[in-house]
């Protein structure tokens, strides 16, 4: 039993903090996955927090495997994996009974996993915890307790370090599909062979104060525009296909309403795009670094600026006496495309060449 047992405690131990590394480099993609489980349980206070609470768990993942590895503070450990991995089983059951999240992020964006397959290595990891909780005499610190200290002091500067480094200089292996060498046009392509969604386009009217929705071939009998007030028409998947492209809703449109995002990404010659979302001007490196390169390099190539609060970073330009276009972009893009909060894009005929962070920007300048 003694054998079995240490098995399970190295197998847990070892998981957790491979799945608390690989969500260390990139704690803006949980944080973002926390806003999807918010926004759909209507919790939209929480939106604010959910970095800090994304850098908390990650830490907590990469501490508690080195604790229950160690042997350090058992009971306590064993305890805080246990309740840690009931909280992502309900987690993941939800998001495989409701159907409404399909990747639950339990290992980042470099291995995705399914809802269904996360939820099964949920149900694993209880059991496997459980046990550990029940023989927990059983493990033995494998350090003197003062070095077992040292190492999760150690462990505690490094599972905080390295999430506050990627936040500022993007993540260290890159897993998103806006990588350097990628060719954006391509990637916003469906593949060969896939099987598109299928859709219908739906009509959502406003009839006696109550919004009413059918689609092109079910319009109510008395429909007439004195009875039915226009709400909105959108595009309802009533099968999805079997593949998605990588790259989805980029879009880049001019102050004036008009899409630009082919034309941009056709264009043959060097050009540098700002990802920002909303900003301020207070005390920014990043704000030096950016009106030193349009400086340099304005005059030289283009220079533009995408962002989903046009009205924001148009005051924070203002200010600056920033004078480069300014294009709205869709906010989902954004958040994929920009780690940090702002991200800098080389790119040439829609292909990156070299993104920068934002205490990257100095490097732009060569």
């Amino acid at each position: 039993m003694k054998l079995i047992i240490q098995i399970i405690r190295v197998f847990v131990g070892v998981l957790f903090i491979f799945s608390g590394l690989i969500k260390a480099n990139d704690p803006m993609g949980l944080s973002y996955k926390m806003q999807e489980f918010f926004e759909i349980w209507g919790m939209h206070f929480l939106n604010d927090y959910t970095l800090v609470m994304s850098i908390l768990m990650i830490g907590f993942e990469i501490i508690a495997g080195v604790a229950l590895l160690v042997g350090w503070q058992i009971r306590l450990f064993s305890w805080l994996l246990f309740l840690l991995i009931v909280f992502f089983t309900f987690l993941t059951g939800y998001a495989v009974l409701s159907g409404k999240i399909k990747e639950c992020g339990c290992f980042g964006d470099c291995i995705k996993l399914t809802a269904d397959q996360s939820f099964y290595k949920d149900l694993v990891l209880l059991a496997l915890s459980s046990i550990l909780l029940w023989k927990k005499e059983m493990i033995k610190p494998i350090f003197k307790e003062s070095n077992s200290r040292m190492v999760l002091i150690g462990t505690v500067v490094f599972s905080f370090g390295i999430q506050f480094y990627v936040l500022a200089y993007l993540p260290i292996v890159d897993c998103l599909p806006y990588k350097k060498g990628v060719s954006i046009p391509e990637n916003m392509k469906i593949p060969v062979g896939a099987i598109p969604d299928s859709t219908v386009i739906n009509f959502v009217y406003l009839k006696g104060g109550t919004e009413v929705e059918f689609d092109a071939e079910h319009f109510p009998e008395d429909f007439n525009d004195s009875l039915y007030q226009f709400v909105k028409r959108y595009d309802k998947v009533i099968r999805e296909g079997n593949t998605k492209p990588p790259i989805k809703d980029f879009v880049i449109i001019s102050p004036t309403g008009t899409d630009t995002t082919e034309s941009i990404l056709n264009d043959p010659q060097e050009m540098f795009i700002l990802f920002a979302k909303t900003l301020d001007d207070n005390g920014k490196s990043w704000l030096n670094d950016f009106k030193k390169l349009i400086e340099l390099k304005g005059n030289k190539m283009p220079i533009i600026a995408v962002t989903s609060d046009a009205e924001n970073l148009s005051t924070v330009f203002e200010n600056q006496q920033i004078q480069i276009p300014l294009m709205k972009g869709d906010l989902v893009a954004i958040k994929t495309a920009a780690r940090t909060n702002p991200t800098l894009y080389k790119i040439k005929g829609g292909v990156i060449l070299e993104k920068y962070g934002k205490k990257q920007f100095s490097k732009a300048l060569d």
